[in-house]
């Protein structure tokens, strides 16, 4: 018998939409078609759209080492809230960083002891950790994340150029995506004492991301290396990766919620809740942001969650951690500002957090509503709003810029591989999520 039956939900997937029901069976998806023969479980959807899960391939849950600031056990039922089923966690800031086939497994065990929902791994590329690269490709990371400046950690040093032509190469010969943090470490190195918001602004300008890119770029070509450029904050940026992507480098392009939503004016605003890197744009540059992600050169939306204790964000710009705690707000984000805003189409969303990352990363059975699939699913009232406040975070501080902001599109029930971890508004899982490996 059918274990559960999705009813008359409206499914959409990167190729067109469809009211349907869908059967899972054995964690996958089973059957799609109407007036399907019931289950041991009928779950009503009639009214909501259902995605594919989301999948993050950018955040910062930093286990084992630093849970203080997050930990796998707290951020994934953030994840889960926000209609999450996969996360790629990023090598740094767990400690020590995920650099070596060592510490992969430690962090793996941890991972499969916290997380609910499934999870897969970046390896670090750092000075002297190229030959390691190979060890970590055995045990199934999804490629190595570099920085092209400081990294604001010293046990994850920026990788110089050669280092980064080196690396590019190894994960070329290992079949494997370089991931590049991209502001000039020259451009972007402080001249003079950062104090106040307008000082962290303009310490690190469009043109630091730009330089970056290109300087990228050139290498992926050289390197014949396939490169994922992350938090692109500019439309700028994304034009220059989208043309090179045309002239035939292997490049994917990623942004995040928080450039979608927020401008340089919020950071002035909300003060060092709002501080990240890039940071955030004058309005001009968003407007060019959405304008590359409406006309398609934009691969992933990925949140980049990156939280700490909340006396880490005290004190001036010059002092204060630099990242944004948003893990649960990509999808409210982009069925809000893109769908009901900038009539951003429900398929082109599914692509951006589900299928196009599951096809870049090779992550195969995710990513996509199809008989066979795992049962990753996300149901959404699109026309519902909520006002977010501190009590609906399920990160470990209640600490983000969205808090008091008003979105429609509410996630009603977030499905990882036919089990219900999210249901309005509580968590609801009952086992783990597992490693996720990319596969030929």
């Amino acid at each position: 018998m059918t274990d559960v039956i999705i009813r008359g939900g409206i499914l959409v997937t990167a190729a067109g939409q469809q009211r349907a029901d869908l059967a899972i069976e054995d964690a996958r998806i089973a059957n799609i078609g109407p007036d399907l023969p019931g289950g041991r479980e009928d779950i009503d959807a009639r009214g909501l759209v259902v995605l594919p899960g989301l999948i993050d391939v950018h955040l910062h849950f930093n286990e084992p080492g630093r849970e203080a600031w997050e930990g796998a056990s707290t951020g994934s039922r953030a994840l889960a809230a926000g209609g999450g089923t996969l996360f790629f966690d990023m090598p740094l800031n767990s400690t020590p960083c995920t650099v070596n086939a060592h510490e992969f497994d430690r962090k793996r065990a941890a991972l499969e002891a916290s997380s609910i929902t499934d999870f897969a791994l970046w390896g670090g590329l750092v000075p002297g950790a190229i030959p390691q690269m190979a060890e970590l490709a055995a045990r199934g990371v999804v490629g190595f994340k570099a920085f092209m400046c400081d990294s604001g950690l010293p046990e994850f040093p920026r990788a110089d150029a050669a280092t980064l032509l080196d690396g590019l190469r190894e994960a070329a010969r290992l079949g494997l995506p370089v991931a590049v943090h991209a502001e000039s470490e020259e451009l972007t190195r402080a001249r003079a004492s950062i104090h106040s918001a307008s000082d962290f602004l303009a310490s690190r300008p469009v043109v630091a991301e730009l330089d970056a890119i290109q300087r990228a770029l050139l290498l992926a070509r050289e390197a014949g290396a396939a490169l994922h450029i992350v938090h692109v904050s500019s439309g700028r940026g994304v034009a220059m990766a989208a043309e090179a992507r045309a002239a035939g480098v292997d490049v994917s392009i990623e942004t995040c919620p928080h450039y979608l939503f927020f401008t340089a004016d919020d950071v002035e605003r909300l003060g060092t809740v709002a501080k990240c890197a890039p940071p955030l744009r004058p309005a001009a540059d968003q407007a060019a942001l959405w304008r590359e992600l409406l006309e398609g050169h934009v691969d992933v939306v990925a949140s980049d969650h990156s939280p700490t204790e909340p006396a880490r964000k005290d004190g001036d710009f010059g002092s204060a951690w630099g990242g944004i705690a948003g893990v649960q707000s990509t999808l409210a984000v982009l069925i809000d500002r893109g769908h009901h805003v900038h009539g951003l189409p429900l398929e082109r969303i599914a692509a951006l957090i589900a299928t196009r990352p599951a096809q870049r990363f090779r992550i195969r059975g995710k990513g996509a509503l199809a008989v066979g699939a795992d049962a990753d699913l996300v149901l959404i009232d699109p026309a519902e709003s909520f006002r977010l406040d501190a009590g609906q975070l399920h990160q470990r501080h209640k600490m983000s810029p969205y808090l008091g902001a008003s979105f429609r599109g509410v996630v009603r029930r977030t499905i990882r591989r036919g089990e219900t971890i999210f249901a309005d508004g509580r968590i609801t899982a009952r086992s783990a999520g597992r490693l996720i490996t990319p596969q030929p």
